[in-house]
């Protein structure tokens, strides 16, 4: 059996070795059909190892960076080529390939680079930490709760970029002799402002609501799913109503781990299908795109379970319910938004209607929303987030001019004095 299982793993890993030459060859080829870099051009960069599965944590920033770009010109660092292949059929950033430590070197003596970004915590990093003379900023591919939010990584920083303060009282909490007053600088979601899609409905009188719940979970603690516990209730509730609208999002991969969220996730859809086709004004959606905002954005309310939906809808800045999992096992952080959020029980779906209405009407429930919405995100009117993430870049930029002013005079002031040197010089003949 284990004669069986080495096999497999060896084909397994050969089959990958070739996808990822193939890949490699496919950038190349792409890249030299485009023009070439300017030199000394770029001042921000932002570092990105990983492949293909973890784009989503770099699409969140295309249109930011781009803004950033208007003023300081961007530039992703792409080390494996399964990414660079997806950034650049995308719209992303002008992306340098630099699969080895020496394509680094080589292309970063050609540019003017003074901040790098990092979207996540790849071990990689550490391959660029080792460049001095830039600042190296975590910005993070989201805001939660969660404890990757207070990795003791943050110190290997120089700066990073967070939502707000719960962000700061977060790594306050969890990081000894961490000075989170100087090294953490709160930007806010300019993500947020930037939402991406369009919308997948003509706009009317009906109520719109989003439920996006996660997938099952691979262990008890991570128990958060809906899908079975509340969705089915909720969903057939609100596609029975003639005043709603229901825009369906769940996770791909959900029934990956157990079966039968997989198969009401499936009566779901067909139930959305069926509730269209017999009244098509409806337009209810099922939604399976790659872009996340406009469902935010254009919801009245979303239902979401614990997961990273419940901060990316609050930096919306509009009502949310969160379902309750039912599993006592799942672990529920309470320090934070889910200490007074907008909880719904199983035994409540069914009356979703009722709850809708609750929290868009209640003006305790508006006000706790709009005070936990301040305390994670701050100031999220329109480009307020944006403004302050590009503050804060001018503010790294301005610190490398201090810092790069004095590297220079230290640098002079090493030099020996030329008469000094002759007086040496004819003190040792």
């Amino acid at each position: 059996m284990s004669l069986v299982s080495d096999a497999k793993k060896a084909v397994a890993l050969v089959r990958k070795a070739v996808r990822s030459r193939s890949a490699v060859k496919g950038v190349r080829r792409t890249l030299a059909a485009r023009p070439q870099h300017p030199r000394f051009h770029y001042r921000v960069a932002v570092y990105f190892a990983d492949g293909a599965v973890n784009m989503y944590q770099m699409r969140q920033w295309y249109k930011p960076l781009a803004e950033l770009a208007k003023t300081w010109p961007v530039v992703v660092l792409s080390r494996a080529a399964t990414g660079a292949q997806a950034l650049l059929a995308e719209d992303a950033p002008p992306v340098a390939f630099v699969p080895t430590v020496r394509d680094i070197e080589r292309f970063i003596a050609e540019q003017d680079i003074r901040v790098v970004l990092y979207v996540n915590q790849n071990t990689r990093n550490f391959q660029m930490f080792r460049y001095g003379r830039r600042w190296h900023v975590f910005i993070n591919h989201g805001e939660s709760d969660k404890m990757y939010m207070t990795t003791n990584q943050y110190k290997a920083y120089d700066y990073a970029l967070i939502a707000g303060d719960a962000a700061r009282e977060r790594l306050s909490r969890v990081l000894w002799d961490y000075d989170v007053d100087r090294r953490a600088i709160a930007i806010g979601r300019p993500q947020a402002d930037h939402y991406s899609g369009r919308l997948a409905y003509t706009p009317d009188d009906r109520t719109v609501v989003l439920y996006a719940p996660t997938w099952e979970g691979d262990r008890p603690s991570a128990h958060y799913g809906s899908i079975v516990t509340h969705g089915e209730a909720l969903v057939g509730a609100l596609l029975a109503s003639k005043r709603h609208r229901v825009i369906y999002r769940p996770h791909p991969r959900s029934g990956v781990v157990v079966p039968e969220y997989g198969d009401a996730d499936k009566r779901i859809i067909a139930a959305i299908a069926a509730a269209n086709a017999a009244d098509p004004s409806a337009q209810h959606v099922y939604d399976d795109g790659p872009d996340l905002g406009w469902q935010l954005s254009a919801a009245d309310v979303a239902i979401v379970d614990i997961s990273a939906m419940v901060y990316d809808r609050l930096a919306a800045d509009k009502p949310l319910m969160i379902t309750r999992p039912v599993d006592p096992a799942a672990a529920i952080d309470t320090h934070g938004y889910l200490s007074a959020c907008e909880w719904l029980d199983a035994a409540a779906a069914p009356a979703i209607i009722a709850e809708t209405d609750r929290v868009l009407n209640d003006p305790e429930a508006v006000e706790r929303l709009e005070r936990w919405v301040r305390h994670y995100f701050g100031d999220t009117s329109p480009g307020a987030a944006t403004e302050r993430f590009h503050n804060a870049v001018r503010r790294l930029m301005d610190e490398w001019d201090d810092w790069y002013a004095r590297s220079v005079v230290e640098t002079e002031d090493d030099e020996p004095d030329p008469d000094e040197a002759e007086l040496d010089d004819a003190g040792e003949s």
